[in-house]
């Protein structure tokens, strides 16, 4: 696995780790600094603290896009990879948006449900088909 999907796929466990507890997004990020075993490089830290930053706007523009499901109803690993991936597409100019999606769409079918890739891809597609109007 390359060093940004690894960095990805961590910091997606972070976001999910934190939600499970029941604490803010991010939140168990600096238990998991300095963890030898399963260490956190400065990509995944620097997903982690986008989407923290920008969550409010990434999860109205989730939810605005993702026909008749509400954020609470995805399933967390879904809603934490999409603030992933729209992170990626609308503030992370070093990343094309073809490989933000493509890389949230294979965590979602090694992580979640059967139908999770195609959610994400669709909704992840429309988020950089409206990206002209949604940055500015």
């Amino acid at each position: 696995m390359a060093s940004r999907s690894k960095s990805r796929k961590r910091a997606l466990d972070i976001l999910f780790e934190s939600e499970a507890q029941s604490l803010p997004t991010g939140g168990t990020l600096a238990d998991r600094v300095g963890d030898k075993e399963y260490p956190v490089n400065e990509y995944a830290i620097t997903l982690i603290e986008g989407v923290v930053a920008h969550r409010e706007r990434l999860d109205e523009i989730i939810s605005a896009n993702a026909n008749e499901w509400t954020l609470d109803r995805m399933p967390a690993v879904d809603r934490n990879l999409l603030r992933i991936g729209a992170y990626e597409i609308l503030f992370a100019d070093d990343v094309p948006d073809a490989v933000a999606v493509s890389e949230a769409v294979t965590l979602a079918g090694q992580l979640s449900t059967d139908e999770s890739p195609s959610f994400v891809n669709g909704l992840l597609s429309r988020i950089v088909e409206l990206k002209p109007t949604l940055i500015g």
